[in-house]
């Protein structure tokens, strides 16, 4: 066993700003499934929100924010994360990322992004992720108050009394060293779930592999609630090639006046609103989706051809060249795009102080329903989000007395055996991410629903007898979690009887007119499953 003032789970930028708030005073654990970069953070382009020019305001960011919200965003919430945009960023800039400036080096170029009333996403070319990544992690590797422990995996959390809400709190976490291939016992007096989202449950999707739902499938096994499970985000604009994996086109492209064409060249997005390409991303998706299924065509393209190529090299570097390497020159040609997961809005609920509902488990980033996103976030919202909550994570901890952990018992591996094949792991991956982006997609219906819960009810039968009678590796602890984030991201859309925000149904095309959050609560859940499975073989609890 081994023991820390603080274990963070996930290494993108939530995790590791956090983890540098933190660092002078405490002893930290920061794990991660890859390699120290390998987060969905690292893979943003467009940049960060921020009120930085004169002629923005905070009431305008504000409510640029609730709009996109749909009605869901918190008001309380969404002031708090655009007061402190202007610091945050001056926090980055004090450790030195080095953010795009404008040509006569006057100041920092700000770009505009759909659902913007102003130009306020600042930005380092068209990589601004990889900038920040890259500069913070660096940081974290040298500080002597922070251990990072490279490809291991949570497996899941440690509580202290599981069936006591009163007298719970989490201790730490089983972690499976994955080069190793043992589970670590790690005890921390706070513990951080910084996992990101949960992408790779679709067969589409800009996000990398290591986005499988990990943070809120544990959290909700240890007992904590989710809301607004249901509204997915689809970015309007991925990369359609059959040799591009998941790459993004930023929403930059139409904020520098970018526009959406047909394979024929007509302009279609006026059509559906009048933003038209700065519409809200899921006005645009939406749009996309339409257009390709009543056309019956494979993408739709976004040309940005007509501004010079001077420009267009200068602030979108990362994309000319991957779309260079794929024979698409873009200062002469459309890129042929498509919609795809981009980022769920909803997550473990948690409070100002990124607390969830057990004791000493906190949640940042994507992994966290914070109130600030409601219905569909406004882009570049996220990394701003990530760094406020995570200062906000550690001025708590900060104030907390030192407690003592337990010693916590070891992995029980005592009644399981190797698995003898493992292609019930792979051929449920696929299934799972395919039934939910046919039945679980930007449109849905109950019918569509009702399938997809009823594959879920199968495949989560299987996987955890594979579970509970096999050593655990990887692949399988992602597919249990993303299988447990799908049947939250189901529940939720099954409950949610309207159209509003991210999620649009054909049988609800109407909005209530009061936006109520959907939460769904473990305890009776958990009730049900323990009565169906009987006794699980290994414990979680100390």
């Amino acid at each position: 066993m081994r023991k820390f003032d603080v274990l963070i789970i996930g290494s993108g930028l939530a995790g590791l700003t956090l983890a540098l708030h933190l660092a002078s005073t405490r002893s930290i654990c920061l794990i991660t499934k890859r390699e120290l970069n390998d987060s969905s953070s690292h893979w943003a382009q467009g940049g960060i929100a921020a009120v930085l020019a004169d002629d923005d305001t905070i009431e305008a960011h504000i409510q640029d924010t609730l709009i996109a919200g749909a009605g869901l965003c918190d008001p309380e919430v969404t002031r708090f994360v655009v007061e402190h945009s202007r610091e945050t960023v001056q926090w980055l800039i004090d450790q030195g990322v080095p953010f795009t400036r404008e040509d006569d080096n006057s100041g920092f170029h700000l770009t505009r992004e759909g659902g913007h009333s102003r130009r306020r996403i600042i930005h380092a070319a068209d990589a601004t992720g990889h900038a920040v990544q890259e500069t913070l992690a660096e940081k974290v590797r040298r500080h002597p108050n922070i251990t990072v422990l490279e490809h291991h995996i949570a497996v899941d959390l440690i509580t202290a009394k599981k069936n006591d809400r009163r007298n719970n709190r989490c201790l730490g976490a089983y972690v499976l060293d994955q080069q190793q291939g043992k589970v670590v016992t790690i005890g921390a007096q706070n513990t951080v779930l910084a996992t990101g989202g949960a992408g790779k449950v679709y067969l589409y999707t800009t996000n990398p592999d290591v986005a499988t739902g990990d943070g809120v499938a544990m959290g909700w096994r240890a007992g904590c609630r989710v809301a607004n499970m249901e509204f997915i985000q689809f970015h309007p604009t991925c990369l359609y090639h059959p040799q591009a994996k998941s790459f993004l086109i930023t929403e930059a492209v139409r904020g520098e006046g970018g526009i959406l064409k047909l394979p024929d060249g007509t302009r279609f997005m006026p059509e559906h609103d009048e933003r038209a390409e700065l519409a809200p991303r899921d006005v645009v998706a939406r749009a996309i989706d339409y257009e390709m299924k009543k056309r019956g065509i494979d993408c739709v393209y976004l040309d940005i051809s007509h501004r010079p190529a001077d420009f267009i090299l200068s602030h979108f570097p990362t994309i000319y060249r991957r779309c260079f390497e794929l024979s698409i020159d873009i200062t002469k040609q459309p890129i042929p795009v498509v919609p795809a997961a981009h980022y769920s809005c909803g997550g473990l609920m948690t409070d100002m102080n990124s607390r969830t509902d057990l004791p000493h488990l906190y949640a940042i980033g994507e992994a966290a329903c914070t109130g600030l996103h409601g219905a569909n976030r406004l882009a570049s919202n996220s990394l701003l989000e990530c760094m406020v909550f995570a200062r906000a994570t550690a001025i708590d901890i900060l104030t907390q007395r030192g407690m003592e952990i337990p010693e916590l018992p070891d992995w029980d591996e005592s009644r399981v055996t190797d698995a003898d094949e493992e292609i019930v792991i792979t051929h449920n991956w696929s299934e799972l991410r395919r039934f939910m982006w046919n039945y679980v997609g930007i449109v849905r219906t109950n019918k569509r629903l009702t399938r997809a819960m009823h594959r879920i009810n199968l495949l989560r039968d299987e996987v955890h007898e594979f579970y509970s009678n096999f050593r655990v590796n990887g692949d399988l602890i992602e597919l249990r979690n993303l299988l447990q984030v799908a049947e939250l991201i189901v529940r939720s859309a099954m409950e949610r009887q309207e159209s509003r925000g991210l999620h649009y149904s054909k049988d609800y095309p109407e909005m209530l007119p009061e936006a109520i959050p959907t939460v769904l609560e473990p305890s009776n859940y958990y009730s049900l499953l323990d009565h169906m499975h009987g006794r699980r073989k290994r414990k979680t609890s100390a």
